[in-house]
């Protein structure tokens, strides 16, 4: 069979070439998401996010071919050359080793790769990466493959799936993004300077049986003068120093210099209308505002930003987290001098913490918004469908006068009251409005504030006029309200709590495409 990748001189397409007869065993034996989790169960599935092999290889016992996958590809457990032969069968023992899927040790086979079933709601695919060393103790290679993890999946999650004709995939990695925007769009381009990870993903491209246009180079240089309708990418944003000691995580910039070229030339190759969402860090420094840093990566004109802060790390949490990522052992005397070399590099440059967030973009041809809040409560609902609603509300506050509009309030939004005991009962402390949808926003509100909200309707009176009436019952400066509630108005519709009542219809559920323009 053709396989369903576009072939790019730099790309190593052995492990591919083998990927169909391989699919054939896995899809022949369900090696997949639901079986893994019938076969390994819950305490087998928390034993496999503790690092913990024991409980694996005792479920794993009596699953017969299934569990001979499981403990190949996941566990990187020898097996005997016999039963490795009937598990992969189409594909040959001799088969599997020339493509470099195994190694022949004797009487025993080990799996090279750790290739494991993943559904993100679109059914099962199968990623490769490098054994993480999770399971058992392994040395980390400079070109390490990383598989799919906390901060993958977390990006797969904030990334926005309405369809697209084209998506650009930067510094791919095992694929993981560039496959799950085959779900959603026509034509998936990838890029890496990582050989290796180009070899994994042609594999993992052919493995799930997915085009993807591979490409090998650095940051945009692989598509310099293209333009797509979305960009995904989890480059190396890692806020490191100059070498490259591991290439999906360090760039060999200086800070965050990683994330300030993806979000500068994102834009470059974005489509009119077109999205960009980015894993993404920034340094936080005594004395400067982090929003400012990050919106002076951006134009005065042309572009929609919304930075998402979802966690800021000390030095101290920061260093020693990546150091463990990366296998290093922070008891002995080499690690405990990587970590404090890599912290005093940080302090040198007047770095506190670092932020770490998503970045979404929005090719516009309008003066440009930017935005940068912190979200670092929880909620459920995915990002991605938030982001494109964002948009539209940011699109229509460019477009209308916030005070000739009416409003309705979101179903979702519920009003809170807290009291305090005081010397003569309970006494007013703080309300706030809250969304109870999408990520859980709230604001904190007076109770004349309150008292406007409660009069918002689609069929009643615009927000001039509710202020106006506010003003006249509490005896206060309408000019004062006025400005303040137009103030608080537009910081509720950028979150979707307050709706426009117009043409647009409702902004905090619907997403570009699905609204009338």
């Amino acid at each position: 069979m053709t396989l369903p990748v576009q072939q790019n001189r730099a790309v190593d397409m052995t492990l591919a070439r083998s990927a169909p007869l391989l699919r054939t065993a896995f899809e022949r034996h369900e090696y997949n998401s639901d079986t893994l989790v019938t076969v390994l169960g819950p305490a087998g599935l928390a034993a496999l996010d503790r690092g913990e092999p024991a409980p694996i290889r005792r479920a794993c016992r009596n699953a017969g071919h299934l569990g001979t996958l499981i403990s190949l590809f996941i566990l990187g457990d020898p097996v005997p050359v016999a039963e490795a032969a009937e598990a992969l069968a189409p594909l040959s023992v001799d088969g599997a080793t020339e493509s470099g899927y195994i190694r022949v040790d004797g009487d025993e086979v080990t799996a090279l790769w750790d290739i494991r079933p993943l559904d993100t709601g679109n059914g099962t695919r199968w990623m490769i990466s490098d054994h993480d060393g999770s399971l058992r103790p392994r040395t980390v290679r400079p070109d390490h493959v990383l598989g799919v993890g906390a901060a993958s999946l977390s990006l797969l999650r904030a990334t926005p799936t309405e369809p697209v004709q084209t998506v650009l995939d930067i510094g791919t990695g095992c694929g993981v993004q560039a496959l799950h925007a085959a779900t959603y769009a026509q034509d998936v381009t990838a890029t890496d300077i990582s050989e290796r990870s180009l070899m994994v993903t042609a594999a993992a491209s052919a493995l799930n049986d997915i085009p993807i246009d591979l490409l090998h180079g650095s940051w945009f240089e692989p598509v310099s003068g293209r333009t797509f309708d979305q960009i995904v990418a989890n480059p190396p944003f890692v806020v490191s120093g100059p070498s490259v000691e591991l290439t999906y995580r360090d760039s060999g910039l200086e800070l965050d210099g990683a994330s300030e070229i993806m979000v500068r030339e994102s834009l470059e190759h974005l489509n009119p209308g077109g999205t960009a969402i980015l894993l993404a860090s920034w340094i936080h420094q005594s004395g400067h505002d982090w929003r400012s840093r990050v919106a002076s990566w951006l134009p005065d004109h042309g572009v929609d930003a919304w930075f998402v802060q979802r966690d800021i790390a000390d030095l101290e949490l920061y260093v020693s987290t990546w150091l463990r990522d990366a296998d290093v052992d922070l008891r002995t005397a080499a690690g405990q001098a990587r970590q404090e070399q890599w912290r005093e590099a940080l302090h040198d440059q007047n770095v506190d913490a670092i932020g770490f967030g998503f970045v979404y973009l929005r090719h516009t041809n309008s003066p440009s918004d930017i935005l940068c809040e912190d979200l670092t409560q929880a909620f459920e609902d995915p990002l991605g469908d938030e982001a494109l609603a964002y948009f539209q509300r940011v699109a229509w506050l460019r477009d209308h006068d916030v005070l000739n509009a009416t409003y309705q309030l979101n179903p979702a939004v519920v009003l809170e009251k807290v009291l305090t005991p005081g010397s003569e009962g309970w006494q007013p402390y703080v309300t706030r409005i809250h969304r109870g949808d999408g990520p859980r926003w709230q604001h904190e509100i007076d109770d004349l504030g309150a008292m406007v909200l409660a009069g918002v309707r689609p069929d009643g009176l615009p927000l001039n006029e509710l202020l106006e009436l506010a003003a006249a019952a509490v005896g206060e400066d309408s000019k004062a309200i006025v400005e303040h509630g137009v103030q608080l108005a537009q910081g509720l519709i950028r979150h979707g709590i307050l709706i426009p009542s117009d043409v647009l219809g409702d902004l905090a559920t619907e997403t570009p495409g699905t609204s009338p323009a």
